[in-house]
């Protein structure tokens, strides 16, 4: 069976909220396994967080917030699980975070993704769920990739039940990927993260910072088509489409889309799969 999930991202603004909300239902008729609510560095975002992921469980459907670790004490920590808990959550995204402006790893109790598994299930049990990152194409602060996969690993041990990827627009990143860390004895299932393509320089900019590469071929095309952005939501509806289909085909458990918080990319490009 394909598993389909969603994420958002918390809204600044109530409009912004009652637009996202208005999202959720129109994929709600979809029934994803959950949608993932994102968190923003040292906590940020925490009561925003919080409040989406209350609107999403109320409305039905299962949520899954985000929640990291760097610049949040273990005692905030505890109190935002046992919230969750209160509020019928039963699957949490677990990320080392982004280091908020001027801190640095040394300055926080946990410091990296697989402390916070091990603080979970400590204080909790198997209560939740645990999904972890996962960086087909390396994370962007490793050293190396054969180190970056040895963390993934680490997080797996820990104790994580399943993992989303980065996205990513070449297939066979994530094929090797699998490939790899299987071969090290990780069995979990590691679902690939898909991002719709809608507008060029935005994608580029944020690709760029995380560490997810647009091949040449996909960068040339979308440059030529300059401001015609009717073109470049076609082209990339199909790239993405064609990708989605191969990863399907050679065995991905399921999609998880990063919706930016519209319905309408994800849609298009699932709707072509079903």
């Amino acid at each position: 069976m394909t598993t389909l999930s969603f994420e958002f991202f918390p809204t600044q603004t109530d409009e912004g909220t009652a637009k996202l909300l208005a999202v959720r239902d129109e994929l709600a008729a979809f029934n994803p396994e959950f949608f993932s609510v994102t968190y923003g560095a040292g906590g940020s975002t925490r009561d925003r967080t919080f409040a989406i992921v209350d609107a999403i469980q109320q409305r039905g459907i299962a949520a899954a917030p985000h929640l990291s670790c760097v610049g949040d004490s273990t005692a905030d920590l505890r109190d935002l699980l046992n919230r969750y808990k209160a509020l019928g959550i039963q699957r949490i995204v677990t990320l080392r975070g982004d280091l908020p402006s001027g801190s640095g790893l040394a300055s926080s109790e946990l410091r990296y993704a697989n402390e916070l598994v091990e603080f979970i299930r400590k204080e909790t049990g198997d209560h939740f769920t645990l999904e972890v990152a996962a960086y087909p194409e390396m994370h962007p602060q490793a050293s190396n990739f054969d180190k970056d996969l040895q963390n993934f690993v680490r997080k797996v041990k820990a104790g994580a039940d399943s993992a989303i990827t980065q996205y990513f627009f070449n297939a066979d990143s994530y094929f090797h990927f699998v490939d790899r860390v299987r071969a090290m004895g990780v069995d979990i299932p590691i679902i690939p993260g898909i991002m719709p393509i809608t507008n060029y320089s935005k994608l580029a900019r944020f690709s760029d910072s995380c560490g997810a590469e647009i091949p040449r071929w996909i960068r040339k095309q979308l440059e030529a088509y300059g401001d015609d952005s009717d073109s470049i939501v076609k082209f990339g509806e199909e790239v993405v489409t064609d990708m989605c289909r191969r990863l399907l085909d050679g065995g991905a458990p399921g999609l998880h889309f990063y919706t930016l918080n519209q319905a309408k990319p994800s849609l298009a490009v699932w709707k072509n799969l079903i």
